[in-house]
C-alpha cells in the first residue's frame, strides 16, 4: 500500500462512497415501468424487485472499486470503497458479496412469491455478464466491451426484468424502454470517464474515453442521454393517445426534457447533472401520471 494514502483513509466518509444519487440509475427504470405500462401493474412486486436491483448495483460498485484498486486504476479515488474500509480489499470485497447475495435472494423471493420464476432464465445470463464486468485479471470493464455490458445489463437486464416482474408482456413499449435505459446507463458511464483518463490508461483500462478522448466521450454521453429521453417521451405520447394515459405526463416529460437537454448542452454532461436532471423529469411526470 502507498504510505501517502494511509493518512487519507480517516478523512473518507462512507456516505461519500455510497453516493446515494448514483442508485437512481437502478430506481428510474422501475419508475419508467410504472409510467410506461399500458395496463395495471403489480406495484408491490415492482418495488421489491427494484430494491433487489439497487442491492445488486451496490455489490457491483463495491467489487468494481476493489478490482480498480487491485489493478491500480483508483488508488487515488477519494470515495473508493476500499479507502472507506481502511485500505482493506478483503473487507470491501465481502461487503460487495454480501450485498449481492442479499439482492439475489430478495429478487428470487419476489419472483417466487409472484409465481414469476421463469424470469430467472432471462435475468441469470445478464447477472452473470454483470459479474464478468469485474471478474479476473482482465475484467470486461477493462476492455472495449465494458460499455456494451453496461448498456445490456441496464437496458434488457434491469428495465426488461422489472417490466416482466410487474406483469407486463413483451411489446414495442418494452423494447423502447430497454433501448432507452441502455442509452441512459451508457451515457452516465461515459460522463464519468473523462476525469479518469490518465489513471485508467496507466492501469491498462481501455475505456471509451481512453480510446476516443474526453471531447468525443462527452459528446457521445450527451447524444445517448438525448436518445434516452426522446424514446421515453415518444412512448408516453403514444400511450397517452392509445391507452388513455395522462397526456400531462407526456407534455411535462417533453418540456422537462427539452429544458434539461438545452441546459446540459450548455454546461456539459457529468454524472450528477445527468442523474439528478433525469430524476427531476421522471418525478414531475410521475406526479402528473
Amino acid at each position: 500500500m502507498d504510505p501517502s494514502l494511509v493518512s487519507e483513509f480517516s478523512s473518507s466518509k462512507w456516505w461519500q462512497a455510497l453516493n446515494p444519487a448514483i442508485y437512481l440509475v437502478s430506481v428510474l427504470p422501475g419508475v419508467a415501468v410504472w409510467l410506461l405500462s399500458p395496463s395495471i401493474i403489480d406495484l408491490t412486486a415492482l418495488v421489491w424487485a427494484t430494491l433487489a436491483v439497487v442491492l445488486l448495483q451496490h455489490s457491483v460498485n463495491l467489487l468494481n472499486d476493489v478490482k480498480d484498486w487491485q489493478l491500480g486504476a483508483d488508488t487515488h479515488k477519494f470515495d473508493s470503497w476500499v479507502r472507506i474500509h481502511g485500505g482493506g480489499e478483503a473487507h470491501a470485497f465481502w461487503h460487495g458479496v454480501i450485498s449481492g447475495v442479499m439482492g439475489a435472494t430478495l429478487g428470487l423471493i419476489t419472483l417466487a412469491v409472484n409465481d414469476r420464476l421463469w424470469i430467472v432464465s432471462f435475468a441469470l445470463p445478464l447477472v452473470l455478464l454483470g459479474m464478468l464486468y469485474n471478474a479476473g485479471n482482465k475484467p470486461l470493464s477493462y476492455t472495449p466491451w465494458g460499455e456494451w455490458v453496461t448498456g445490456i445489463c441496464y437496458g434488457p437486464g434491469v428495465f426488461g426484468g422489472l417490466w416482466f416482474v410487474s406483469g407486463q408482456p413483451v411489446s414495442g413499449i418494452a423494447v423502447a424502454g430497454m433501448l432507452a435505459f441502455a442509452a441512459f446507463s451508457t451515457a452516465l458511464l461515459f460522463s464519468h470517464q473523462p476525469p479518469q483518463i490518465e489513471t485508467d490508461r496507466s492501469a491498462g483500462k481501455l475505456s471509451f474515453a481512453v480510446r476516443h478522448g474526453a471531447v468525443t466521450t462527452y459528446k457521445t454521453a450527451y447524444f445517448l442521454y438525448c436518445v434516452s429521453l426522446i424514446l421515453v417521451g415518444c412512448v408516453l405520447w403514444w400511450s397517452g393517445h392509445s391507452h388513455g394515459a395522462s397526456l400531462w405526463s407526456a407534455i411535462l416529460f417533453s418540456v422537462g426534457s427539452a429544458v434539461v437537454l438545452l441546459w446540459i448542452g450548455r454546461m456539459g454532461p457529468n454524472p450528477k447533472r445527468i442523474m439528478l436532471s433525469a430524476a427531476l423529469i421522471y418525478l414531475i411526470s410521475g406526479l402528473a401520471h
